[in-house]
């Protein structure tokens, strides 16, 4: 029983204890009540302010070169191909311009280039022959000057098909060219008389026309026999006109015989075909001479050449007449009008475009050293030694460092502080210490949703170096404003009321004003103040009215302040709610 009442009373003694404690802490003695309120307070001081927005990105490359073979797939590069014959630099490489990357060999790009020109040369003196122009002059031609048809060899005009002012078809032949001065025919021997014959053989012709006898060469026969209607066959022992009932076959071999004309032969005249029985002879003897059965008929001349019109065209001169001897490159005519001036242009449109190619293969032949486009870094090179490439064909890329991007975006109040040109700072997670700048190149006035959020895209130029990969994790500082030397309180100073900003200032005599001010800069701890107010002028940022009755003030403020010098933030409840 005693001992159930020790223990009541010893717990009535804590609850009394306690709540007297209590009671103590939550209501101060009547001495230590203040009368008034103490202020925490901050002078208006001079200094510089920054303001900006930091974002998060990763790296990338603005501008980049490509790695690759000359020329163009399907261009002018034909069926050229190439050979990586070395490679002198590796992924991750840093580059200047112009800097030698691959070298390759084109084993048949210099065969394509003798070939093209030589088939210009050959296209630039037909063309010079159609017009009777050196070859020269054919780079600075003028089609309106017409044609002008000359003849090919020297000889004598044995037929001339056309009058001035005529209107010619393409291909109609102008005119017949034979150089008389050597002849040719074909004697048909017997079996028994080819027996000793040789190419290079030299013959007697015998003409009834003229007294004497004209030395030949034999320049081809035919080996075989060739069954030959009698009727064919010039036979003087044969009486004229006698064919008989039945035709006759008699085997023979062709042989065609050249010979220098003394003037006097013509074609379709008869000859004697006989060999001399000494070949070393300088002169013929007729008595010492084999002579064939069957006479031969002059068939023509050695050169003879038909001159055909080479457009639809009109003759407007006519230099030559039938008869007239004439050398080579002489004009026998020349055309105009609009077909002529057609076909020059195209055969010079034709000469052009090889000319053209041309170009293109002496390009392509000067650039077997790949060079780098830029500044920059390998990206990636894929190379093999003694591959076989195309034309145009991607080797690699190099992406610039110098000149970088970082993609970010921005909430819709951030978006009103970042101007395009703005200055930033860039500093990168994988080199710390380093700082790059950076501008603002573009800012989005369109928004797009992130998760209920409304983000802004920013796109900022970074002047990199080349430590920089693209991929790399980046945060900027983009500089909103900035000032120097401007007045300046402690953001928990500043209070709205009104729709006007607002500070309390406490005057010298212990009472308190409240100012307006006009605000500028701010960031998190600072306001510029463009109006309002005086440097040194003490700005309330707390007071004892802010406190619980619990609360015991330790000295004169409320509030810890920053050490001297400093700059922080100060604690405390918003300055512009409860003021007294």
């Amino acid at each position: 029983m005693g001992q159930k009442i020790l223990t009541i009373v010893v717990i009535v003694c804590i609850v009394l204890g306690g709540g007297y404690y209590a009671y103590q802490q939550l209501i101060p003695p009547p001495e230590q009540e203040v009368q008034g309120p103490v202020y925490s307070t901050k002078p208006v001081t001079r200094g510089d302010i920054s303001v900006g927005v930091e974002v998060v990105g990763s790296l990338n490359p603005t501008s980049g070169g490509g790695i690759q073979v000359p020329g163009y797939r399907g261009g002018g590069g034909g069926s050229t191909s190439y050979v990586i014959e070395e490679v002198l630099v590796k992924e991750g490489d840093e580059v200047k311009k112009d800097q030698l990357l691959v070298r390759l060999k084109a084993p048949e790009l210099e065969t394509q280039i003798k070939n093209l020109e030589r088939r210009i040369n050959e296209q630039k003196e037909t063309i010079a022959d159609l017009l009777d122009i050196s070859v020269d002059e054919v780079d600075r031609l003028d089609s309106s000057r017409g044609i002008t048809v000359t003849t090919p060899i020297g000889g004598r005009i044995a037929s001339l098909e056309v009058r001035e002012g005529e209107e010619l078809k393409l291909g109609q032949i102008v005119a017949k060219v034979v150089d008389d001065s050597r002849f040719r025919l074909t004697a048909k021997l017997t079996p028994g008389e080819f027996q000793n014959v040789q190419v290079g053989q030299k013959v007697a012709l015998r003409f009834s026309q003229f007294d004497g006898m004209v030395e030949g060469r034999i320049t081809d026969a035919t080996y075989e026999p060739v069954a030959e209607p009698a009727s064919n066959l010039l036979d003087p022992f044969r009486p004229a006109g006698s064919t008989g009932e039945n035709q006759e076959y008699v085997y023979v071999h062709w042989v065609n015989i050249e010979a220098e004309n003394p003037g006097l032969v013509r074609t379709g005249m008869q000859a004697k075909v006989g060999f001399p029985l000494d070949q070393d002879a300088e002169t013929l003897d007729l008595f010492n001479t084999r002579w064939a059965r069957y006479e031969a008929v002059v068939e023509g001349y050695v050169d003879e050449e038909t001159i055909y019109s080479r457009a639809e065209a009109i003759a407007t001169n006519v230099y030559v007449k039938n008869g007239q001897t004439v050398k080579p490159g002489d004009k026998i005519i020349s055309l105009a009008g609009d077909d002529a001036r057609e076909t020059i242009d195209a055969k010079i449109n034709e000469l052009r475009d090889k000319q053209d190619e041309l170009q293109g293969l002496y390009d392509l032949y000067n650039n077997l050293d790949i060079l780098s486009p830029m500044d920059g870094v390998v990206a990636y090179i894929d190379t093999d030694l003694g591959r076989t490439l195309g034309p145009g064909e991607w080797l690699g890329h190099i992406y610039n460092t110098a000149d970088m991007r970082m993609w970010s975006t921005i909430d819709d109040i951030d978006v009103l502080m970042v101007q395009q040109g703005a200055p930033v700072r860039v500093t990168i997670d994988a080199l710390p210490g380093q700082t790059f700048e950076g501008q603002v190149n573009h800012v989005s006035t369109m928004w797009t949703d992130r998760d209920g959020v409304a983000r802004f895209e920013v796109d900022i130029k970074v002047v990199g170096s080349p430590e920089l990969r693209p991929g790399m994790s980046a945060r900027a500082f983009i500089d909103a404003g900035s000032a120097e030397n401007v007045l300046l309180v402690p953001l928990e100073a500043v209070f709205e009321e009104d729709g006007r900003s607002m500070v309390e200032v406490l005057n010298p005599d212990g009472t308190v004003k409240t100012v307006p001010i006009t605000l500028g800069l701010m960031d998190s701890r600072y306001a510029e103040v463009k109006e309002g107010l005086e440097e040194g002028e003490l700005v309330i940022t707390g007071s004892s009215a802010d406190v619980l009755p619990s609360q015991r003030i330790q000295g004169e403020s409320i509030l810890p302040t920053q050490p001297e010098g400093g700059s922080g933030d100060n604690g405390g409840d918003s300055p512009g709610e409860g003021r007294e």
